[in-house]
């Protein structure tokens, strides 16, 4: 907390307050060049390499994993005058060992709680970096999304979160699961700082092919931003992405007459691609794609601090270690274990497959035949509550179809259902992701729908809850 106060940074001020702070008009020339993110503290997910701590991907197997070395992204953060303050807790494995796991947890960093109600799940992966910024220990996060791993705890959590186009920024040195959907991403307050992060870590790296178009894509996204993006402008609503939660949906369609003030013209889009089709695929190509990319971070691993280096391994370590498995199996590991290759036609076939459904018919599609520049939804519902026995009560989410294409998508607070926050999702083209956190801004500039989180014990302690659940006393 220290590092916090010292750039004046508290629990409702964004990052770019500091950034005032740290201008440093009128100094001597040379004496000091302040950089864009100067003394701004920031968090990282704990899958994400720094020289200076270890990366542990939340498991026991990692706990000793310190190479040394940065993540490019973090190499750019630093350079930007950034103040890495640690690392954060995580869905174990980044959320896919187990379909049956517990969000939020991982066997090293335990359990990470929700700041609005402190018995709701965080979502995940990047369930840390969510509720840190939410609970205002840092203005700012970096998290990780394969798919929903971004935008779920942002919005379960109560804040921004913005996946990236993949390739747009690069993934080496982050502990992997697919390197045809992973990508970081910034996890704020705001969209504006989301913006200027994200300005920062973008580029090309040439350890990452997916980024070689990065340099030539990236821009300034913060001078990109305009609150009047949305007048005049034609915006999909996914009403195929709707329907799993009535609470969200009220507060959605409210939204939407928001959007409808700020000046955006609406097209309701009732049929989507065939999202079960999607999954299917989807599905395949990450347990092939797992054993290959985890088999590769490991081999890039100091065999004297990482004892296990394939996956096969991994999977022993679990069943040899009490606390690994002590609430949920692993039988995604098992099943991407039994995978034969990235050559094998059955994985090429599926990433064919997912890559042509989600985006070319997909977003893309949907894009062109209802002459939208982007599609809304909701993100997802509101927090459920912690359950350590079953594990998560997901009910549905508008992160497939982005994350499966590779396309930008970003989530804006946009209300609350009984106390707990949800979020509006913007989805867009390949590599339009300044367009797609323009429209956010101005949604965000004329809802001012954050709200900071509220530490109470449960749901239950909320005010017109608490009242609601309280027995009626007769009166004499």
């Amino acid at each position: 907390m220290a590092l916090i106060a010292s750039t004046g940074v508290g629990s409702d001020q964004p990052i770019n307050a500091v950034i005032a702070v740290s201008d440093l008009d009128g100094m001597e020339p040379g004496v000091f060049a302040p950089g864009p993110l100067s003394g701004v503290p920031i968090l990282l997910k704990d899958n994400i390499e720094t020289a200076d701590m270890p990366t542990t991907a939340g498991s026991m197997a990692l706990l000793d994993n310190a190479p040394g070395r940065d993540a490019p992204l973090v190499a750019r953060l630093r350079a930007a005058g950034a103040v890495i303050l640690g690392k954060t807790n995580l869905s174990e494995w980044a959320n896919i060992r187990s379909s049956a796991s517990v969000s939020g947890w991982s066997a090293v960093g335990g359990l990470t709680r929700n700041p609005h109600a402190l018995d709701r799940n965080t979502c995940g992966s990047s369930s840390g970096s969510g509720a840190a910024v939410a609970a205002g220990l840092a203005p700012a996060a970096i998290g990780t999304e394969t798919d929903g791993s971004i935008v779920c705890p942002a919005a379960i959590n109560g804040i921004v979160g913005f996946k990236p186009t993949v390739g747009m920024v690069s993934r080496t040195h982050i502990v992997p699961i697919s390197h045809s959907q992973d990508t970081a991403g910034p996890m704020t307050r705001t969209v504006e700082d989301a913006a200027i992060l994200l300005s920062v870590i973008a580029g090309s790296d040439p350890a990452d092919p997916a980024t070689a178009e990065a340099d030539a894509r990236k821009t300034d996204f913060r001078a990109a931003l305009d609150a009047g993006s949305l007048r005049g402008t034609r915006i999909g609503v996914a009403r195929f992405l709707t329907g799993y939660s009535p609470g969200t949906d009220v507060v959605f369609e409210q939204t939407l007459q928001a959007l409808r003030d700020a000046g955006a013209v609406l097209i309701d889009i009732a049929d989507g691609p065939d999202m079960d089709a999607i999954g299917e695929a989807e599905t395949t190509v990450l347990h092939y794609e797992l054993k290959a990319d985890l088999n590769a971070y490991l081999a890039s691993t100091d065999p004297e601090q990482v004892r296990t280096r394939t996956l096969a391994d991994v999977i022993a370590f679990n069943i040899a270690t009490p606390r690994e498995m002590a609430l949920f199996g692993q039988e995604t590991f098992i099943k991407a274990e039994a995978t034969r290759g990235l050559d094998d036609p059955e994985y090429i076939a599926a990433r064919e497959t997912s890559l042509r459904l989600a985006g070319v018919e997909g977003i893309d599609r949907l894009l062109s035949r209802n002459a939208v520049v982007a599609l809304v939804a909701p993100t997802v519902g509101p927090a459920w509550s912690i359950d350590v026995v079953n594990g998560d009560h997901y009910l549905g989410a508008a992160s497939t179809l982005p994350a499966v294409a590779g396309y930008p998508h970003l989530t804006v607070p946009m209300g609350f259902v009984q106390g707990l926050p949800v979020g509006l999702s913007f989805i867009g083209a390949r590599w339009d992701d300044a367009r797609i956190l323009s429209l956010g801004y101005a949604f965000e500039q004329a809802t001012h729908a954050f709200r900071p989180a509220v530490m109470r014990r449960s749901i239950d302690d909320l005010g017109d809850v608490a009242s609601v659940l309280a027995p009626v006393v007769a009166q004499p």
